[in-house]
């Protein structure tokens, strides 16, 4: 089973090896033998590893088989905010993954898709209509495309900043009112699984304010102005600020281990790619995380 992707404007110029890290999640070196091995095609063409790819470029990359009830519909009962015949945004509930990879084959938030939303079916790959991804423990608003076409406009306005998101987090300890957190992130240095703050990283940036103190904790909102892996997470982290129940980046002692993350993405406004319409919608808080806001309000 593979992959295919068609370069749009704002990839071009990036070298072959790196836009695969980028997109695959694998390291540069096994990107780098996928090429070697005559793997990864450009224009059905086998490349080098340092070409420069062009817009409109079409990229195939010929992975590791995944099993075929991967990509089968199942009912998720998923709760879908908004639809129309070009998109569709979807309330994710948590410990769900967004779509299957290479090293994972459960059910997917992709799953319930195919489920739910006919045109799913008409498109191919292991990631259909993903316009942007949400974290297995992350909840809240998924925006989604019926068509490749879509999903590529879609995609062009978040690398454009013109999709605007909004996360809600508990957090350790007292933030300022609000700012603007600029730090690089990268690969982890020692660790592949998670991203850090590094000097060489990528341009990264999170606006925050607080929206209500507790003692040791505050609940902020978070505006993406970048979409790092793991962006908002790795900041917080980073500034000593972690996220409640982020089993990856927070804290071990966790006085609500019983509770899933607590990272929501609560509201996203874009322009409609067709109707060019404004779209707002909002996110209702899970309930286990209403109530823990609810329990540090008393105290």
């Amino acid at each position: 089973m593979g992959e295919e992707f068609f370069i749009i404007d704002v990839e071009k110029g990036m070298r072959l090896d790196h836009f695969l890290n980028k997109k695959i999640n694998f390291s540069k070196n096994r990107c780098q033998k996928l090429i070697i091995l005559g793997k990864i095609l450009v224009n059905n063409k086998p490349s080098k590893k340092s070409y420069i790819l062009k817009e409109n470029d079409h990229i195939k990359v010929f992975i590791p088989s995944t099993p075929l009830n991967v990509l089968q519909p199942i009912d998720l009962n998923l709760e879908i905010i908004y639809e129309d015949e070009f998109l569709a945004v979807i309330d994710k509930p948590k410990n769900l993954v967004i779509h299957p990879s290479i090293t994972f084959s459960g059910v997917t938030l992709i799953n319930g898709l195919l489920f739910q939303i006919k045109n799913f079916r008409k498109m191919d790959g292991l990631r259909p209509g993903i316009v942007h991804r949400l974290d297995k423990d992350t909840t809240g608003l998924i925006l989604v495309a019926k068509s490749e076409e879509i999903r590529q406009q879609l995609q062009l306005s978040i690398q454009k900043r013109e999709i605007k998101r909004y996360y809600w987090a508990l957090i350790h300890g007292h933030l300022e009112k609000q700012g603007k957190i600029i730090l690089p992130i990268g690969r982890h240095p020692h660790n592949r699984i998670k991203m850090a703050v590094v000097k060489n990283g990528k341009p990264s940036i999170t606006y925050f304010k607080v929206l209500k103190y507790f003692n040791n904790f505050s609940l902020i909102e978070c505006q993406l102005e970048t979409g790092r892996t793991h962006q908002i997470r790795v900041h917080l982290s980073y500034l000593k600020h972690h996220i409640l129940g982020d089993k990856l980046y927070g804290l071990k002692e966790n006085c609500y281990s019983n509770e899933s993350q607590f990272l929501h993405s609560k509201k996203i406004e874009f322009i409609h790619p067709i109707t060019k319409k404004n779209i707002f919608l909002e996110s209702i808080l899970p309930i286990g995380f209403q109530n823990v806001v609810k329990k540090l309000s008393i105290k």
